[in-house]
């Protein structure tokens, strides 16, 4: 049994509710987590723990959250007024947490799903997507991890280029991967709107409505997008369903051909906002 599961943020009440009601194993079943696995909700620090209790039964993608803490961690970013993961900052086992997290990848394939935390742009297949997630998580396990986190925080370059290098070809393939919502048909990306996918600008667009976008036909899964609700599509599969905002955690079995929805409804540590 495959699950693809939600944004977590920090919600392992959720988490365990969920796990109880698809009866989850890690002896027979597997989870991919599409990112944000921290932040907002009061149980950072144990859905790690939960989640590396599980092995190689979890692959967890990073998401802007799960990268936020490690920029905070290494003294890119200072703590925000929400954040909730400084229990994983003081924990006993912190660096061990951290070095997990450093290391988890950006996007993957499963079931013939692509799975990536917010997107891809038009200009990039499924195979653009692995390999530039791959080179990204290499560089994040390697000693640049410090020096990219403090250049990390801008919205440049907007546009994809094959010749972007360094820091600025990492940045882009970053915000892409974990903080794309909109773009125009040439791929220019808007990271400032949040809303809804009714609230895009002239010229821009949710980056899954893209003519003619190059993983047109790859079926992929993503979260991040709270505000744009469940989306069950033969092509596509939205499942930040806002459990940390009083909505739901939702979970999708796609092995062997079928789709089944799972969700627990969250207690909700928000009042609903972006």
């Amino acid at each position: 049994m495959l699950y693809l599961v939600g944004d977590l943020q920090g919600c392992d009440d959720a988490l365990e509710r969920l796990l109880s009601l698809i009866d989850f194993s890690p002896s027979r079943a597997r989870l991919v987590v599409l990112g944000d696995l921290v932040n907002r909700g009061p149980g950072s620090l144990a859905v790690l723990r939960r989640l590396r209790g599980f092995g190689d039964a979890a692959t967890c993608l990073l998401g802007n959250h799960d990268l936020h803490l490690l920029a905070v961690a290494h003294g890119a970013r200072t703590l925000h007024r929400g954040d909730t993961f400084g229990e994983v900052l003081a924990d006993a086992d912190r660096q061990s947490h951290l070095e997990w997290l450093r290391t988890r990848p950006l996007a993957c394939e499963a079931a013939g799903w692509l799975c990536v935390h917010a997107g891809v742009v038009p200009q990039w297949n499924a195979h653009d997507t692995l390999a530039l997630a791959d080179e990204v998580s290499a560089m994040l396990r390697g000693p640049g991890l410090p020096d990219f986190l403090h250049a990390m925080y801008c919205d440049t370059p907007t546009r994809w280029a094959p010749d972007l290098h360094g820091l600025e070809r990492w940045r882009f393939v970053v915000n892409v991967l974990t903080r794309i919502r909109f773009c125009s048909p040439e791929g220019e990306l808007d990271l400032k709107t949040k809303e809804g996918s009714a609230a895009a600008r002239p010229g821009f667009m949710p980056w899954f409505e893209v003519p003619g976008r190059r993983s047109a036909g790859q079926p992929v899964a993503c979260g991040h997008w709270s505000t744009l609700g469940l989306v069950q599509r033969p092509d596509l599969l939205a499942i930040d369903t806002g459990c940390v905002w009083g909505g739901a955690l939702t979970a999708v079995r796609v092995d062997g051909g079928r789709r089944e929805l799972v969700q627990v409804p969250c207690a909700g540590h928000l009042q609903p906002g972006p």
